[in-house]
C-alpha cells in the first residue's frame, strides 16, 4: 500500500499508473466473461449525448409507419399539446424542439434576457442558479457572477473559448452562482478542480441564502433555474410532503414571489413519471427525450401556458399573424425545429409514458437489485461507502460515495467533470477498456440506467448484460482503489 500525504499526490500517482490500471481492467473483462463480440456495444446508460439508447418499440414502429405518410407538422404539434394537457391539465402546454440544449437556449432567451427592440439602452438581467452538478448546462447562458466563477466553464466541453460554452451566453444576461448550505466543493481529480458534493444539502438553509441574494439583486432578477433531478447525489435527498424535492419546491415558491420564471433543466428526466412541475412551481421544465424517455433525439419543453406562448411564437408554431390556431413556420428559433420524424417519435414516447409507466419502472427496479447485489460483493473495506438510490425521474440508479471522505484521510478517488472532458476520469475510460460504454461518473457520483444494449426489443432488462456491466464497474473501482493506496 502506498501512503500519500496530500490528495494531489494520490491523483498524480493514479495518472502515472493509468496504463497499469487499463491492463488490469482488460484482464478483468476476460475474467467476468464479457463476450468479445459484445464489447463496445453495450453500456451502463443510454442517457449520454455521445451514445444514445434505443427508442421504445412503439416509437420505432410509429416512426416507420409515419415515414411513408404526408403529415403536416402543425398537426403533430397539436398532438404533443393534447398529450401534455391530458396529464398536467389545461393550464399547461408542451412543444417539441430538436434537443434539450436547444430547449434551454430558447427558454433563457425568451424568458430571462432583456428586450432588444424599441428605444433606450438595454438593462442587464440576472438569473440565480444553485452551485450544483452540470452547472455548464443551465448555468452557461449568462456571465458568471461573482467574478471568482468567471473561469468555471473554461475547460468544459470539447471546445474552449467563444466557440465553446462561453459562446452560449445570452445578451446582457448574468448568472448568479450560489453555493448550497451543507454542500462541499473540495478539490479532487487528476485534472484537479472543485467537485460538487451535494448529499448533505440543507434545503431550508439554502433557500434562505438564495432569498438573501435574490433580494440584493432584485432590480436585475429575471429568472431562477436548477436541475429537475430527485436523488441525494444531486442535492435533492430531502423531499416535501407531496414527494417533490424540497429545494426545488422552495426555489419555485421564491420565483413566484418575485414574479419571474423558474426554468428547470430535467434533461435526464422523464415526463409524467418523474419530477412533477406542478408540485415545484416550475414555469417550464425541459427534457432530452432520447436520454431516459425512449424517444429518438428530440427535446421537449413543458410549462405553463403563459410562458409557452412566447416560446411557441419564437419557434414559429403558435399561429399565424393574421389569426390561426396554430402554424409551423418561420421564426427566430426555426433552427431548432425537430422535424416530422422527431415529432412522431416524441408523440409515441409520450403515449408510452402516459399509458405504460411500468415499461420504464420495471427494468429500473431490476437494475437496482443488480446494483445492490453486486456492490454487496465489493471489497469489505469499501462496502459501506456507497449510498445507492433509485430514480424513476431519470429511469436510473444512483451510486454515490461522497461519504467515504467524511472521516478524513484519502478515500475512494473522486474524479472531476474536467477529468471527463480531458480523458482522465478512470471510472469512465477504464470501463471503455473493458468493452463497456461508460456512464456519468464524476463528483463522487455514478449514474447507471438500462437501455444501452442491456434491454431487449421490448425494453425488458437483459439481466446477464446488465450484471456484466455492473460487475465491471465494481472491479474497476477496486483496481483504482488499489493504485490509490486504499486497498
Amino acid at each position: 500500500m502506498t501512503d500519500f500525504k496530500y490528495k494531489f499526490q494520490m491523483y498524480r500517482h493514479l495518472q502515472k499508473n493509468i496504463p497499469n490500471i487499463y491492463a488490469e481492467a482488460r484482464k478483468v473483462a476476460d475474467e467476468i466473461g464479457i463476450p468479445q463480440d459484445l464489447r463496445g456495444k453495450f453500456g451502463l446508460t443510454g442517457a449520454i449525448s455521445g451514445c444514445h439508447g434505443i427508442p421504445h418499440r412503439e416509437v420505432r414502429e410509429a416512426m416507420e409507419e409515419a415515414s411513408t405518410r404526408v403529415i403536416p407538422n402543425k398537426i403533430l404539434d397539436e398532438e404533443v399539446r393534447e398529450i401534455v394537457k391530458d396529464v398536467y391539465g389545461d393550464e399547461y402546454d408542451g412543444v417539441g424542439v430538436n434537443t434539450c440544449e436547444a430547449a434551454l437556449w430558447v427558454s433563457f432567451d425568451i424568458l430571462a434576457t432583456p428586450p432588444l427592440s424599441g428605444r433606450g439602452d438595454n438593462y442587464r438581467a440576472r438569473y440565480i442558479i444553485p452551485y450544483e452538478k452540470h452547472l455548464h448546462h443551465h448555468g452557461g447562458y449568462g456571465r458568471p457572477f461573482p467574478g471568482k466563477y468567471k473561469d468555471v466553464f473554461a475547460d468544459r466541453g470539447n471546445t474552449a473559448g467563444e466557440l465553446g460554452f462561453y459562446g452560449k451566453r445570452q445578451n446582457n444576461l448574468d448568472t448568479i452562482i450560489v453555493p448550497l448550505e451543507g454542500a462541499k466543493y473540495d478539490c479532487h481529480g487528476i485534472k484537479y478542480h472543485p467537485v460538487v458534493q451535494l448529499t448533505n444539502v440543507d434545503p431550508e438553509a439554502s433557500i434562505k441564502k438564495i432569498a438573501n441574494i435574490a433580494e440584493k439583486n432584485a432590480v436585475m432578477l429575471t429568472a431562477f433555474t436548477s436541475l429537475g433531478y430527485d436523488t441525494p447525489g444531486y442535492g435533492y435527498k430531502i423531499k416535501a410532503e407531496d414527494g417533490s424535492p424540497l429545494l426545488q419546491k422552495l426555489i419555485g415558491s421564491l420565483a413566484k414571489e418575485y414574479n419571474v420564471p423558474y426554468i428547470v433543466d430535467n434533461a435526464w428526466g422523464i415526463p409524467f413519471i418523474g419530477t412533477d412541475l406542478r408540485k415545484t412551481n416550475a414555469e417550464v421544465m425541459l427534457y432530452s427525450m432520447d436520454k431516459a424517455a425512449g424517444a429518438p433525439t428530440v427535446g421537449l419543453i413543458i410549462g405553463k401556458e403563459e410562458s409557452l406562448i412566447p416560446i411557441r411564437r419564437a419557434l414559429g408554431v403558435h399561429g399565424d399573424r393574421w389569426g390561426t390556431g396554430t402554424s409551423h413556420g418561420k421564426a427566430a428559433y426555426v433552427t431548432v425545429d425537430p422535424g416530422k420524424e422527431g415529432l412522431v417519435g416524441l408523440i409515441a414516447a409520450l403515449k408510452v409514458l402516459r399509458d405504460k409507466p411500468e415499461k420504464i419502472k420495471k427494468p429500473v427496479d431490476e437494475l437496482y437489485q443488480i446494483v445492490k447485489e453486486e456492490f454487496s460483493q465489493i471489497n469489505p473495506k469499501l462496502r459501506n461507502e456507497f449510498e445507492i438510490s433509485i430514480s424513476y425521474n431519470s429511469g436510473a440508479v444512483e451510486i454515490n460515495y461522497e461519504k467515504s471522505w467524511d472521516e478524513g484521510g484519502l478515500q475512494i478517488p473522486i474524479f472531476s467533470i474536467e477529468d471527463m472532458y480531458s480523458g482522465t476520469n478512470i471510472f469512465q475510460t477504464g470501463m471503455d477498456q473493458m468493452g463497456v460504454i461508460a456512464t456519468i461518473a464524476y463528483d463522487g457520483n455514478i449514474f447507471v440506467s438500462p437501455g444501452l444494449g442491456t434491454t431487449d426489443n421490448d425494453g425488458n432488462l437483459i439481466e446477464e448484460r446488465a450484471r456484466w456491466a455492473i460487475k465491471a464497474m465494481v472491479r474497476l473501482i477496486e483496481i483504482t482503489c488499489k493504485y490509490a493506496g486504499i486497498l
